[in-house]
């Protein structure tokens, strides 16, 4: 892992400090596109460690925030039984922005600009660290996980999916399910 460059406060830092919550800096250069995948390569990290804060909406459209691993996908059907939506879909770039009041590729569950509902793929709870956007493009924290259920209330679900190019498990993979679990899935797991 490179050496980590200080980077100025972000809300989310400011939010984590005033919190007393401990965290390290880990910064990149940006790459249009790179996501988590380009983050974990450009620090050497495990790409199942880099977390992805991703602005959803429901039918209503009342926006949510899902926090997933880098190497996963989000099951939107299955996150919607599990808060009992109708239906939950990824927000335009512009929407989530507004809601977030971060730019795409550097949004951060801390130091939201609206208060909304969040939730967090259970099994990333059982990382001994993550990594997860400090609320600039370039811009990694490690931190313990337990800060997503403890200063966040995040809501603990399980909607993981393989990606599309490895729809089967791998070791490395472990807590994506492939594809074809999700379709008999009962409403109330």
């Amino acid at each position: 892992m490179r050496p980590s460059r200080h980077v100025s406060q972000t809300p989310a830092t400011q939010w984590l400090r005033a919190q007393g919550i401990d965290f390290t800096e880990h910064v990149y250069d940006y790459v249009d596109h790179g996501g988590a995948a380009w983050g974990a390569q450009a620090l050497g990290l495990p790409l199942h460690a880099v977390i992805k804060t991703l602005i959803l909406q429901d039918e209503a459209a009342r926006p949510l925030v899902m926090l997933m691993h880098g190497d996963c996908e989000v099951s939107t059907k299955q996150l919607a039984r599990d808060i009992g939506a109708r239906h939950v879909a990824p927000c335009k770039p512009e929407v989530a922005q507004r809601h977030s009041g971060y730019l795409v590729g550097g949004t951060s569950p801390f130091g939201l600009r609206k208060v909304m509902p969040l939730y967090v793929e259970r099994s990333v709870l059982t990382l001994d660290r993550l990594y997860i956007n400090g609320g600039r493009r370039g811009y990694l924290l490690g931190l313990s996980p337990q800060v997503l259920t403890s200063a966040l209330q995040a809501q603990p679900v399980h909607c993981a999916l393989a990606p599309k190019s490895d729809a089967t498990d791998t070791p490395g993979n472990f807590s994506c399910a492939p594809r074809e679990e999700t379709q008999g899935r009962p409403k109330f797991p």
